[in-house]
């Protein structure tokens, strides 16, 4: 899927992801591909920087892990990032909703065929 799709709602996959327990890069990268069934594939020169900024905004916070002898910066939600969460989906309701209600309108009421 084009980068420009993801555009705009990147945070909130960032977000809803960190949702079930802190994670790496990489992870969030893999578990954002394998939520979607392989549709998003984010690059490590988006998640970062956003992961960055994310966390300078208090949505998130990390730390350092160990893990076969390298070491990680892991992510987690902060309380901040899961009130910024709830409102990611409630704002992805709303557009998906108003996007939908566009482009499959329902039919005028008494109208016929």
């Amino acid at each position: 899927m084009k980068s420009d799709a993801v555009r705009g709602h990147l945070d909130g996959l960032l977000l809803a992801v960190l949702e079930p327990g802190p994670l790496h890069g990489y992870a969030i990268i893999t578990a954002v591909q394998q939520r979607s069934g392989g549709v998003l594939d984010l690059r490590t020169g988006t998640i970062y920087p956003a992961l960055q900024r994310l966390e300078r905004l208090g949505l998130l916070s990390s730390d350092w892990e160990s893990a076969g002898g390298r070491r990680r910066r892991r992510y987690a939600l902060t309380d901040a990032g899961r009130s910024a969460l709830a409102g990611e989906r409630d704002s992805w309701r709303a557009f998906t909703s108003a996007i939908d209600a566009v482009l499959n309108p329902a039919r005028p009421l008494g109208t016929t065929g």
